[in-house]
């Protein structure tokens, strides 16, 4: 995988984060998603992505969960990126490699103290891939 040209110390020293701080994000990725050709063959794109992801967290105190589709089908490989209390994102437009960016924006969004994942720092796919952000409901006022 091509690491994003922008990695500076910033970012590393967010990388760096506790496991206690990581407890508290879930990534979960689309299975069934397919790749940009549209192909039905398994495993999916998706199901190869949530293990890639699965490989880039293994040393690392982060859930990383499965479901079988997030209804972003037009987007291709989706997933979403979750912490307690905050607010929530999804992604699309990734590749079946892109665990290690995925890791990477758990990573910054753990050590978030406003509860936002932040732009400065994360992976160009996070950038570009961004679908939605979602607020947490007690945020919500009617």
């Amino acid at each position: 995988m091509e690491r994003d040209s922008s990695f500076s110390a910033d970012r590393a020293d967010a990388l760096s984060g506790h496991d206690d701080d990581l407890a508290g994000v879930t990534v979960i990725v689309c299975s069934y998603c397919r790749d940009e050709t549209g192909s039905d063959a398994h495993p999916r794109a998706g199901a190869l992505l949530a293990e890639d992801t699965r490989r880039a967290a293994a040393d690392e105190n982060i859930r990383i969960r499965t479901i079988e589709c997030l209804g972003n089908c037009k987007r291709r490989l989706s997933a979403a990126i979750l912490r307690d209390g905050c607010w929530s994102y999804v992604f699309g437009d990734l590749t079946a490699s892109s665990g290690a960016d995925l890791v990477a924006g758990a990573k910054l969004f753990a050590t978030s103290t406003d509860g936002l994942i932040p732009w400065r720092g994360r992976p160009d796919s996070l950038k570009r891939g961004l679908v939605a952000r979602i607020p947490p409901l007690d945020l919500l006022k009617d």
